[in-house]
């Protein structure tokens, strides 16, 4: 099977698109033929060593932690998926013809979802969900900051957050307040324009998909005592501050993810799709997506 491989960290120069041999399915496991591939941040912090520490590759390694496909083999012991499904999952080695993985992480894609849409959905959804669902847990009624709202995993987050009744505020550029003022939040704040910084309410807790610039802003109006809870790691002195900081991964879900997906289908929540790439242009799309917005980017088979 084709699949793209990373030579070495470094620039995009060391992906390089080549034959590897094909995954074999074991007891428990499903084979997917790759529809779809979703290209996220963490692909490009493994490519560029930024990871090593803690998300440490042998080289060569397929990137790619998300894809949508149909099922061609499932392994012994599996019930729940046949020969045909459609569907989607967070997984390794994504960028490839051909993945396989265990069946609980696969969820079956809505009839009314595009197959190859469907790609830019497990990893971000989940990731927003279960920082606020696992890492956070608002109660209903509190006042809760998202930075990066308008991302992939902020869009989930902020889902997530309404579902349990909180008063939820989008944090963006400036540039982003308006098509913020779309996702149905309490209220919208420009988080690099401190005049709107200080007219935010005092925060019970931050749900940080961003860092940087972006959350150390706002960490004097969270409450002492109050959440930061993170993908992208602790935030500068916000243990100074007295603010419990949850930083964490997110994991695969496949029961989850099929709840996000019909949540999609039914356009209670949605996960805009930039730009599609093809297979042999993971170069390409990886530069792409390292430099753009918001918009998922797909590498299509």
């Amino acid at each position: 099977m084709k699949a793209v491989v990373l030579k070495a960290y470094g620039g995009v120069e060391n992906l390089v698109v080549q034959e590897m041999p094909e995954p074999k399915v074991g007891p428990g496991e499903v084979k997917v033929r790759v529809t779809a591939a979703s290209i996220n941040p963490v692909d490009w912090k493994i490519r560029r060593g930024d990871m090593k520490d803690v998300m440490p590759v042998q080289f060569p390694v397929v990137l790619g932690r998300d894809v949508s496909g149909e099922v061609v083999e499932v392994g012994q012991g599996v019930t729940d998926f046949k020969q045909g499904d459609r569907v989607m999952g967070v997984v390794s080695a994504g960028y490839a013809q051909s993945v396989v993985a265990p069946s609980d992480v696969w969820a079956k894609v809505p009839d009314s979802l595009k197959l190859e849409d469907a790609a830019a959905l497990p990893l971000v959804t989940l990731t927003g969900v279960q920082l606020i669902e696992e890492q956070m847990k608002p109660a209903k009624g509190a006042t809760v900051l998202i930075t990066g709202a308008v991302g992939a995993v902020g869009r989930a987050a902020l889902f997530a957050a309404k579902a349990r009744g909180v008063k939820v505020w989008a944090g963006v550029r400036a540039s982003q307040v308006e098509e913020a003022r779309k996702l149905g939040a309490d209220g919208v704040v420009a988080l690099d324009d401190p005049s709107d910084v200080a007219k935010l309410p005092t925060l019970d807790a931050v749900a940080d998909t961003v860092g940087g610039a972006a959350v150390e802003a706002v960490l004097d109006k969270v409450k002492r005592g109050g959440v930061i809870g993170t993908v992208v790691g602790p935030p500068k002195g916000a243990k100074e501050k007295g603010l419990q900081v949850n930083s964490f991964f997110s994991h695969p879900d496949g029961r989850r993810l099929a709840q996000l997906g019909e949540s999609v289908a039914r356009g209670e929540l949605s996960i805009p799709i930039g730009k599609t790439f093809k297979l042999d242009d993971a170069k390409e799309a990886q530069k792409h997506a390292e430099k753009s917005g918001t918009g998922k980017v797909l590498l299509v088979n």
